[in-house]
């Protein structure tokens, strides 16, 4: 199976969920997910980065299933997550994110920008908030 995206936790507590480039199947998309949410299961704060630079746009069904899965899992992102940036340089991938956000709200700070040094400051800057 290729992968949706890959999860880089090398820089923890700054999680980067990388797109591949790969369309979402029945296979991976949900796989993706399940990933994402074993991060929050680990109870650690953190901030997450989802770059979107090699992203394609997600099938109508799974951007309902992200929206089902916000809404599933939104007190484990309340709890654990400091905030997410979205690195998403494409103009109507930035547009399907909000479609997305109309089935479910974001239920953490979040920032929608274009550069990975924009994504980075940002997170950095909720991470400081948080041990004040």
């Amino acid at each position: 199976m290729k992968k949706y995206a890959t999860i880089d936790s090398s820089n923890y507590p700054t999680i980067k969920v990388i797109f591949t480039g790969e369309q979402g199947n029945d296979d991976n998309f949900p796989f993706y997910m399940q990933e994402v949410k074993a991060v929050y299961e680990q109870q650690n704060k953190v901030v997450i980065m989802f770059d979107a630079t090699n992203a394609v746009i997600p099938a109508l069904k799974y951007q309902k299933m992200q929206g089902d899965w916000l809404k599933e899992n939104e007190q484990l992102m309340k709890d654990y997550c400091l905030g997410t940036a979205y690195i998403i340089p494409n103009l109507i991938i930035r547009n399907v994110l909000k479609a997305i956000f109309t089935f479910q709200k974001q239920p953490v700070a979040y920032l929608v920008c274009k550069t990975m040094n924009d994504a980075e400051f940002w997170t950095k800057e909720q991470l400081n908030n948080d041990k004040n």
